[in-house]
């Protein structure tokens, strides 16, 4: 309904407003268009809402002895890019049993949108049997066996010791509430600074040895270890507290806690979890030549369960795993920080705009009321080359119009995000709200185009409009597909699912493209852009420019300021993403995206005025360049980032993370230098329009 419906709805409101586009201006035409889809959005999500809950979220009441479903999710690590699917390990299975006389089955599949196929998430069923205010102190599981001897278990083995080694973390899903481990300070306090502090997902199992230390192991009988060898974690107690109240009936799950533990279970007809038994080890020797060396490693798995009662309200309860992400004081560094360079470019334009561009004005429509005119210098010089069409103007458009188009789907994204849509309880919603919309914004980025590439003078409207629409599209798509086919090799859930790629190309030509042309027919019916004065036949020879003002420079130098203004919360953006931790504060993010909006137009329209006064009249592609030239800055510091922060190891894991990388510092690269060329554009028209005609 919604990919149906939403694109028809625009395609009626371009066409029924086609005499309300011919005197509305590109960027009043663009805010009404994301207007337009906002209202649509809100309206196709109404028929989803169930009172005052947000899609998808409403709260669940459980009965006394109802059953509670446990969901695994994939297994990632800060120590490598590439997650798995629960069941790649030799973890047990649903109807496994303790004593191997019936082979367990893959645990069934839970229905999942594009955003979680594309972010790598594989949710299923899990073994384990959990209903309400029923507890369980030491449920078995299963029993693996592993043999030297046995290729197959060796494989097994090697699989799971690798996860221990890299610190692969399980990630369990209770009432959609992530089950998550307290690292510190588990008992609370007072203050909000006693608060405990929990750590999504717990470790497959722990290693000590000269690579490792204790720190790194927070498992609860971290006592009994020894000081070398590989442990595995093979008994969970799970801590489900529930709140419950007159107001409804039933009991409401408001927090989940996982106990990790590793015990080794003397046999299946034994089982003792009592916190004295000694660990797990998980260390199995491989042969050498004789049949002596056969060894055997069992593993009986086992689970807990307990209830508490909490006076936390469902309302309320993603707030201690919130708490336990945030770090409001660093945020608002950040914040005054890109203030502080807002403030200080603001001032210098201020002086250039109010002091020096008008004093300029006035002197040149003085000079042309005298008879004595007087030889024209500065920007002036150059009025009758300032608006000559650069070369490759098709390309230019095609960056500009696909500017617009991200631009608007990352405002509308945080729009939502702030309202609360696209909460960490709303799984994969950040990443299926971003395509959706660049899908549907596909009929802004043609109107923009064609304006652009109309006012310039182009004649190709067809191959403008067919590059607006695949260009950036399939350069993103070609390096996402490589990336995938490195994910296909190493076996990682994150791999793109055939179906889903078929899916991601109908949403691109069925409904983006189609959506392209119609923006650009509406484009290319509306009159060209008209600029101030005439442009000469010939086009007058630019001067030699200073090292500083040449066009490499001062691109380089553009990028500075505006990347001051968000390296401190990029900061934070990259270590959620590749640190699995959660990141919900969008308000902070807008903020930053207005600041940098604000930063990158300002230093450009001061690189521009410069090099005008130096009769340097190629502005166009350098006030795009100068805008994009932070997306250099935004690489370099992903690289550092990776050296210093990243302790990820192998081939794979290098190469996903320079392709993601580069993946987004093309589509930063394309947004912001938008910003700079529409700034520069409207601050360029605005000067030589205010001068007087020859």
């Amino acid at each position: 309904f919604f990919f149906l419906s939403l694109p028809i709805a625009i395609i009626v409101v371009l066409f029924a407003g086609s005499k309300l586009l011919r005197v509305m201006s590109i960027m009043e035409t663009a805010a009404a268009m994301v207007a337009v889809v906002c209202v649509a959005l809100c309206v196709a999500t109404m028929g989803t809402v169930d009172g005052f809950y947000l899609p998808g979220v409403a709260p669940k009441n459980f009965e006394s002895g109802e059953t509670i479903p446990l969901l695994v999710n994939r297994l990632d690590s800060t120590e490598s890019i590439l997650p798995f699917d629960y069941y790649t390990f030799d973890f047990c299975e649903p109807g496994e049993t303790i004593d191997g006389t019936e082979r367990g089955h893959i645990g069934g599949e839970v229905s999942e949108n594009i955003g979680q196929v594309l972010l790598g998430e594989r949710i299923r069923h899990a073994p384990h049997h959990l209903e309400m205010l029923q507890s369980k102190q030491c449920e078995p599981l299963c029993k693996k066996t592993y043999k030297n001897t046995d290729r197959s278990d060796v494989k097994k083995y090697m699989m799971i010791a690798k996860a221990i080694r890299q610190e692969y973390m399980n990630h369990w899903i209770v009432d959609n509430l992530p089950v998550v481990e307290c690292t510190s300070n588990c008992k609370g306090g007072r203050t909000s600074d006693d608060l405990p502090y929990y750590r999504m997902g717990f470790p497959v199992g722990c290693m000590f040895g000269s690579n490792k230390h204790v720190g790194e192991c927070t498992t609860s009988n971290m006592q009994n270890m020894q000081t070398t060898g590989m442990y595995i974690n093979n008994h969970v107690d799970l801590i489900i507290r529930y709140h419950e109240s007159s107001d409804y009936e039933g009991k409401r799950i408001v927090g989940v806690e996982a106990q990790p533990r590793s015990i080794q279970h003397d046999s299946t007809g034994s089982l003792d979890c009592s916190s004295a038994r000694p660990a797990q080890s998980f260390n199995l020797n491989m042969p050498h030549q004789s049949e002596e060396d056969e060894e055997t490693l069992e593993i009986i798995y086992t689970y807990g369960v307990y209830f508490e009662f909490s006076d936390i309200k469902w309302a309320s309860r993603w707030d201690a795993y919130l708490r336990s992400a945030e770090n409001t004081k660093i945020q608002w560094f950040s914040i005054v920080n890109s203030l502080v360079i807002v403030l200080f470019l603001s001032g210098m334009l201020g002086v250039i705009l109010v002091r020096t561009l008008h004093k300029d004005i006035s002197r040149y429509n003085l000079f042309d009321d005298k008879e004595d005119v007087q030889e024209e210098f500065g920007w002036k010089l150059v009025r009758a080359d300032v608006f000559r069409p650069p070369g490759r103007p098709i390309l230019l458009s095609v960056f500009v119009g696909t500017g617009v188009q991200l631009t608007c789907m990352f405002v509308v994204t945080l729009f939502f995000a702030i309202l609360g849509f696209l909460s960490p309880a709303t799984r994969g919603g950040l990443m299926t709200a971003m395509v959706s919309l660049w899908v549907v914004f596909g009929g802004v980025a043609g109107y923009v185009s064609a304006r652009i590439y109309k006012m310039m003078g182009g004649e190709k409207w067809k191959l403008n409009t067919m590059l607006t629409s695949t260009l950036v599209p399939a350069i993103v798509f070609l390096i996402f597909f490589i990336l995938d086919l490195l994910l296909w090799g190493e076996h990682s859930s994150a791999a793109i699912p055939i179906g889903t790629l078929i899916l991601l190309a109908v949403l691109w030509f069925g409904i983006s493209m189609p959506l392209t042309y119609v923006g650009a027919y509406a484009g290319y019916k509306k009159a060209a852009i008209s600029f101030p004065g005439r442009t000469n036949s010939l086009p007058r020879q630019i001067r030699k420019q200073p090292l500083y003002s040449r066009t490499p420079v001062s691109v380089l130098l553009g990028g500075i300021l505006p990347f001051g203004c968000i390296f401190i919360q990029l900061l934070f953006i990259l270590t959620s993403v590749w640190g699995h931790h959660l990141y919900y504060v969008f308000g902070f993010l807008f903020l930053v995206f207005i600041i940098l909006f604000v930063t990158t137009v300002e230093s450009t329209i001061l690189l521009c005025y410069f090099h005008l006064c130096n009769e340097d009249y190629h502005w166009w592609w350098r006030a795009f360049l100068t805008g994009g030239s932070s997306a250099l800055y935004l690489f370099i510091y992903e690289i550092i980032f990776y050296s210093r922060q990243m302790e990820v190891e192998g081939k794979a894991s290098f190469f996903l993370y320079f392709g993601y990388s580069l993946i987004v510092s093309i589509l930063y690269f394309i947004t912001t230098g938008t910003f700079g060329f529409l700034g520069c554009l409207y601050f360029v028209r605005r000067i030589y329009t205010v001068l007087k005609a020859d």
